[in-house]
């Protein structure tokens, strides 16, 4: 009997993520665009997407641990019916589960083989084979902002039609996102496959996440720095005023409280954290540079003092 586990290689007590990391993994590997001719792959590209189609689905992955269904989705008979029926018309009794997941197999070779090349015969051109749709695997970019607040991004399937996806908010990097029946078509009017679209969110040019914080670099004047007051600084979800402390200095760490990222799981968000950068005028500054030359308290500390340690 086939174990989704085994053919994901993952073991009986992974969680949903680690058997969506797995089946990525492997999708890629062996998906037959990437394989073309190659049948071990074209193979094995259908039982992986088998294996996932049991161990993503909640109910029949318990109903397999349970040993209600096999590998390939089949109600498993009875305790005893095998003894039972030994001796029935016909001989020995041979467990449906092979027929029928060479009955499954059928759709997709009449899917790789009936209609990538014309085929016909027995098998190959929908007598009586009967699948749902394969899995899909899509690659998607998205900007950072998109995937911070959420929103739609287009992406084009490989027959020219395009989908917008809705993005929700919180999307992180290498995050995958699983679309319903957008996979491929099944036959005999069997339900298209799912599509499973991976996010690769786009740096942003001043946003730095790490984990669900935000980390800022916000460019401060002298006057502002020294004095403090009021500044305008930019978060994922829209601009706030920060009261930056009089005597500030290059380095200076404020924090935003909840104006980071949404954590999908626990529902919190991140903080974020503000570091200032004192920032001299571009233009030359007369004034400035006339009372730096009278301040006697410039010359009175030294900023490299702790440097000294290791000259």
């Amino acid at each position: 009997m086939t174990d989704p586990y085994s053919v994901l290689g993952v073991p009986r007590t992974a969680s949903e993520d680690d058997i969506r990391k797995a089946f990525r993994k492997l999708a890629k590997k062996h998906h037959p665009d990437l394989n073309p001719g190659d049948k071990a792959a074209e193979a094995k590209f259908k039982e992986i997407g088998q294996a996932n189609d049991i161990l993503s689905d909640p109910e029949k992955r318990r109903r397999f641990d349970a040993g209600e269904i096999d590998g390939t989705g089949q109600e498993m008979p009875p305790r005893g019916f095998y003894r039972d029926q030994a001796g029935g018309r016909g001989g020995k009794y041979e467990h449906a589960g092979g027929h029928e997941s060479f009955v499954d197999m059928g759709g997709i070779f009449s899917e790789m083989f009936g209609q990538r090349r014309g085929g016909g015969g027995p098998g190959f051109g929908g007598d009586g084979f009967d699948m749902g749709g394969m899995p899909v695997t899509y690659s998607l970019r998205v900007p950072f902002l998109v995937a911070a607040r959420g929103g739609k991004q287009r992406v084009t399937l490989p027959d020219g039609k395009t989908l917008d996806i809705d993005v929700p908010e919180g999307t992180t990097d290498g995050q995958t996102l699983r679309l319903k029946g957008q996979g491929m078509p099944g036959t005999q009017g069997r339900p298209a496959g799912d599509a499973y679209v991976e996010i690769h969110v786009d740096p942003h040019a001043f946003f730095q996440p790490r984990d669900n914080d935000i980390h800022v670099d916000l460019p401060v004047t002298v006057t502002e720095a020294a004095l403090g007051g009021k500044v305008k600084v930019p978060t994922v979800g829209g601009a706030v005023m920060l009261n930056v402390p009089a005597g500030s200095n290059t380095g200076t760490s404020l924090r935003l409280k909840g104006r980071g990222l949404l954590d999908r799981r626990s529902g919190q968000r991140g903080d974020q954290y503000v570091k200032l950068k004192v920032v001299l005028p571009e233009a030359p500054d007369d004034k400035l540079k006339a009372f730096l030359e009278g301040w006697e308290g410039g010359r009175a500390y030294d900023p490299r003092k702790e440097m000294e340690q290791f000259t």
